[in-house]
């Protein structure tokens, strides 16, 4: 795994997030993870990890705040997994949700790759995980500003990916498919079980298996693997 290198996850304060960082503490980093407004969910993370997780309130659509947040951290492990969405048709869809889902989700993604660079590249090392969705990958009704948010990752990560490789650095995607969390256990039941026939595995997914495949993409022995994108959908994208 990373040793002890710091790493930092963004929306780490619940679902698919806390996964991640229990993961990445369980290997031995030195994380620390954003929230926005979940001041509660992120004390009640830390209280569980004994202290092992620090947790910084810090909106990842911000520059100023990110930049701050990566001067105290310097992360040689990067997760970006905040993410938001606004999702109706296009034709009722307002520009403004639109520009807030791509702040956070493709332009906050943008940031923290901006500004974990300079660290990674000085020390020659780095692991960057963007987290997606395979609805990037395939569109979703009334997902227009959701789904290419999480496209826009893919060009991201590849160009990342050849501008930092040289440097020892990683850069890749993992797409969860419908993973089952407080929030998606809210959708209708309907929704859940046309989800559930469309895996392979016939289950939902859950927050540790995407944590597990991140976990092995910001490993040593992921080092040779970038420029890529990991779906972890049960085959419900096939």
């Amino acid at each position: 795994m990373a040793g002890d290198r710091p790493a930092l996850v963004t929306g780490g304060s619940g679902g698919i997030g806390a996964a991640i960082v229990r993961r990445l503490v369980a290997a031995g980093c030195r994380v620390h993870f954003s929230h926005l407004g979940q001041a509660e969910e992120a004390a009640a993370l830390c209280r569980e990890l004994a202290g092992r997780a620090t947790a910084h309130e810090s909106d990842c659509a911000d520059e100023a705040a990110v930049a701050a947040l990566h001067e105290q951290v310097r992360p040689l492990v990067l997760v970006h997994c905040a993410g938001i969405a606004r999702d109706r048709p296009i034709w009722r869809q307002e520009p403004a949700d639109f520009d807030a889902v791509h702040a956070v989700n493709l332009r906050g993604a943008w940031l923290q790759v901006r500004a974990a660079a300079p660290t990674m590249r000085e020390a020659g090392w780095g692991r960057i995980v963007l987290i997606g969705s395979i609805n990037g990958s395939r569109g979703k009704f009334g997902q227009t500003a959701y789904a290419s948010s999480k496209a826009g990752l893919h060009g991201l990560a590849f160009s990342a990916a050849k501008e930092l490789g040289r440097r020892g650095v990683t850069v890749n995607v993992v797409e969860p498919g419908w993973i089952d969390t407080p929030m998606t256990r809210a959708v209708p039941a309907e929704f859940r079980r046309a989800a559930c026939e469309e895996t392979l595995t016939g289950r939902l997914g859950r927050p540790e298996d995407v944590a597990a495949a991140v976990a092995f993409l910001c490993s040593e022995e992921a080092g040779q693997i970038t420029g890529q994108v990991l779906r972890v959908d049960g085959g419900q994208l096939l």
